[in-house]
């Protein structure tokens, strides 16, 4: 197994050197498995901090280490090998990249002593990843639903990791970006200036993953979920606020074997409060009145302990008959602390909804006559018998009636936002809002088994009569 190709090479290096070195200051006898190895995973990037570490008999002079990445992903140049307890009369001496022996460096370790010390190798590769899923049922009454999370952990590095510490970062780290643009230029061909500003960055990063956590910001209690969805004894994973991202810990060790994918609860919060909208955006949803589940990752909410990570969620609801009804997949954009989250539920079918289109007329009217005059006319009344005229300028209004019936057995909030590009006055009863300067909103109840006419009417200023490119609002009659 590629788990172990690191203690073996550690063994065999001694038998690889030549003569001229000392073979024998290694205790062949006495290198050990690997005793832990940590897995710091980040979404943003395919990339990966592995950090693990050996207890290794040294004997006193220069004892030669080999470590071989050959068939795995993992990036020779983030290759680091540091000794856990310092001062210890431990030094690595140099580095090397032997070119007779491709994917394989060498490290030359003087020890003043014969002496244990337990080493750490900590590198970066690529091919592990992890993603988010989210299952939320909702109670009958749809006033409450049970939000599940569960992240997927992934393996194509060509390594397995057995008994692993699993940590999961939420977020971008700026350093990732830098990182990934030195990677594109090939290892061979990568001056010493670059080859060493990208080993600085990598150690960074490294270094900074591998920090001592604060005091974790939320702990949760979770049950470790294995591929086949089979439960296991309860865990923790345990979520620490690092400035613009956020690490999961999962307590515990967790195999992750190259080839596999496991899958882990987060979290599980029960009766969320959360209330249902219909909306009607065309820039967002099309031309239909459609039906979402609104709820807050917040405190209040049973949530808002950390963001939620991009991820893709199923929503069903609880028919009251120990049944569930599917109502829709959809992707989950990250989610900060307080954030909203909209569930889109489409077009409802028992609520039927239109547009209706009941008068067009125009008025106030400006007449430009020969010289450049003008003067004002209140409708279109005589304006035929106006000389050496034109028009310059009119209002012209269009009442529209919404139509709602809504068939289903519980009162519906409906609301509705429209655009209307230009010099725009908006007037109806249903007390409009601005959501912006050229959209306005406004917002209804229509209740059981009723249907309701929600009028309002579009004054447009055209020509001489426009004053300003923005919409009016007016409460009132439409029509009058």
């Amino acid at each position: 197994m590629i788990v172990n190709r690191i203690a073996r090479l550690l063994c065999l290096f001694g038998l690889l050197l030549p003569l001229t070195l000392p073979a024998g200051n290694v205790d062949l006898a006495t290198v050990p498995e690997r005793r832990t190895v940590q897995l710091t995973i980040y979404n943003s990037e395919d990339l990966t901090l592995v950090r693990e570490t050996r207890v290794v008999t040294f004997k006193q002079g220069v004892n030669p280490l080999q470590f071989s990445w050959a068939n795995t992903l993992i990036d020779p140049t983030s290759v680091d090998l540091r000794f856990r307890e310092p001062k210890t009369g431990l030094d690595v001496l140099d580095t090397t990249f032997p070119h007779h022996k491709p994917q394989t460096l060498y490290w030359n370790v003087y020890s003043d002593a014969d002496r244990e010390a337990t080493i750490e190798i900590s590198y970066f590769t690529s091919g592990i990843g992890w993603a988010a899923d989210y299952l939320a049922i909702a109670d009958p009454d749809e006033r409450h639903l049970r939000l599940e999370s569960f992240v997927r952990v992934g393996n194509r590095s060509g390594e397995d990791y057995e008994n692993a510490q699993v940590r999961l970062v939420v977020g971008t780290i700026n350093l990732v970006e830098k990182i990934a643009e030195l990677a594109k230029v090939p290892v061979g061909r990568v001056n010493e200036l670059k080859r060493e500003e990208y080993r600085d960055l990598r150690q960074r990063a490294a270094r900074k993953a591998m920090a001592p956590p604060p005091a974790p910001a939320m702990e949760l209690s979770i049950g470790a979920m294995a591929a086949d969805m089979a439960e296991m004894a309860p865990k923790e994973i345990v979520k620490e606020g690092l400035s613009e991202y956020f690490i999961y810990t999962i307590e515990g060790a967790e195999t992750v074997p190259n080839g596999w994918a496991k899958r882990l609860r987060s979290f599980e919060a029960d009766a969320v409060p959360m209330t249902v909208q219909y909306r009607y955006r065309p820039r967002e949803y099309g031309d239909q009145l459609t039906r979402l589940y609104l709820l807050k990752n917040d405190v209040a909410s049973k949530l808002g302990g950390t963001p939620l990570p991009d991820g893709v969620i199923r929503v069903f609801r609880a028919n009251g008959r120990e049944g569930l009804s599917y109502l829709t997949t959809q992707n989950l954009k990250y989610v900060p602390i307080g954030d909203k989250i909209e569930l889109n539920l489409g077009v409802d079918p028992a609520v039927v909804f239109e547009l209706v289109e009941r008068k067009v007329y125009r008025d106030n009217f400006w007449l430009q006559i020969k010289g450049g005059n003008l003067y004002r006319k209140l409708d279109e009344d005589g304006l035929k018998l106006e000389l050496n005229s034109q028009v310059a300028g009119w209002d012209e209004h269009t009442v529209y009636r919404q139509r709602i019936r809504n068939y289903s057995r519980k009162p519906i909030a409906v609301q509705i936002r429209r655009d209307y590009p230009g010099d725009v006055v908006f007037r109806s009863r249903l007390n409009p809002s601005p959501h912006d300067f050229q959209t306005v909103q406004f917002e209804a109840e229509i209740q059981a088994g009723e249907k309701a006419g929600l009028d309002y009417e579009v004054i447009t200023r055209m020509g001489y009569n426009q004053k300003q490119n923005r919409v009016e609002l007016q409460t009132g009659e439409p029509g009058h």
